[in-house]
Order: structure tokens, then sequence, then C-alpha cells
């Protein structure tokens, strides 16, 4: 017997769909970030978009709002005159239009239980060969010969974001947070991505770090 039925829908196993949910550990983003700014001592910015395609929208100046917040708790002030300001903070965002994942149970968690995520955060061990073998429950999977396939979309969002010195132009700061999730509404990623980008802001010099992105809110 075989059945394929969209992800949301599948009605077991429960332990996959909580895991690719994220209802327990919420989605992952990574942060990469290469700087020499110094110490914020009050310097002035301005925000402009570093995608022509977003400049001049409502919601560009909606999330450059969150970034230009975020600036001014770190010890930056936002520029009377964004010709004179100091900084030049170039950001821009995006989401892909996703890639759809098959997963079948083949009868259990037993080896080669489907394709696997295969994900950039490391999932594919979980779902795929290496882990987890001797897991069968004939009563749970409807008994042998049972085929249960689902399918689901999982979403790549970025935000980049780059610091200049306005005097000579020269790149003091250059940072990109990047997330798998099966959402893609940028009304949530982006400020979750916002938050990522500025959690021990600026960070170290060539640092690469994960943070948990808060599952989205249903209803």
């Amino acid at each position: 017997m075989t059945r394929f039925k969209k992800f949301g829908l599948i009605a077991a196993p429960a332990l996959a769909l909580v895991a690719l949910s994220g209802c327990t550990t919420g989605f992952k983003a990574d942060v990469a970030r290469f700087q020499q700014l110094p110490a914020p001592a009050g310097q002035s910015y301005t925000i402009v978009a570093d995608n022509p395609q977003l400049a001049g929208g409502l919601e560009f100046a909606h999330y450059a709002d969150m970034v230009g917040q975020r600036l001014a708790q770190t010890g930056y002030v936002p520029a009377s005159d964004p010709a004179r300001a100091d900084l030049i903070v170039r950001v821009a965002y995006d989401v892909d239009n996703g890639r759809e994942k098959v997963r079948s149970t083949g009868g259990g968690f037993g080896p080669g239980w489907g394709p696997g995520w295969g994900g950039r955060f490391g999932y594919g061990g979980y779902w795929g060969r290496p882990w987890g073998y001797g897991f069968y429950d004939p009563w749970l999977f409807g008994g042998a010969g049972y085929n249960d396939v689902s399918s689901y979309t999982v979403y790549t969002s970025d935000l980049s974001m780059k610091i200049d010195r306005a005097a000579d132009n020269r790149r003091l700061f250059e940072g990109k947070a990047s997330a798998q999730s099966l959402s893609n509404k940028l009304t949530y990623l982006i400020p979750n991505l916002i938050d990522a980008m500025f959690t021990n802001f600026p960070g170290q010099n060539g640092e690469s770090v994960k943070i948990t992105l808060p599952p989205e809110k249903k209803g």
C-alpha cells in the first residue's frame, strides 16, 4: 500500500512531524560576519537598499527602520542629512522559491528510509542513513508492505548587511544571515534574520555562528 500526502496532512510518524515543523527546536540560522568597525561613538548612519529592486518601497523602509533601531541600540545615530552620514549601511534580503522534499517511511525508520533532508544545517544525519536504525512498529505503520510518502517545501531566506565609511568608501562590516524553514513569509523571516544579525553585534571578525529562530506562530 502506498500513500502520498502533503507534509501538513500526513498522519504518521509523529516524531518526524515534530522535527520537520520545528515545534520543539525552532528554525536554524547561520550568521557570518567580517568586521573592522571602530567602537560606536555616536557616528551617524543612513540605510540604503543594496538591491535596486528593493529601493523606494514601503516594505524596504519597514525593514530598514528595524535595522536602524538595532543600530541605535548599539550606539549609532540616524543622520539628519543622509548626504552627510558617517556610515552608509547597505541592506538586502530575499527568499527563494523553495525546494520540494520527498520523504518515505518505507515501513519504518530502518536503513534507506527515504531521501533525507540534506539541508545545510546538518539535518541529513537525522533523516538519512547514518541514524535511525531499528525503529519499527507494525501497528504504527500499518503492518508489512506499508509505504507512506510525504512532500514538503523548504525555503531559504537571506539577509545581507554591509557598512561603509562614507568619507572614503572603506568597507567596515559585511554580514549575512541565512535560514532554511517551511515558511516563505518575509514578514516573519526578515525580522528574525535581523535579530540574528545583531546578536552580539558586530561580533568577531571572520566568525560564523548559529542561532535558533522561533517557530512561526499559527493562527
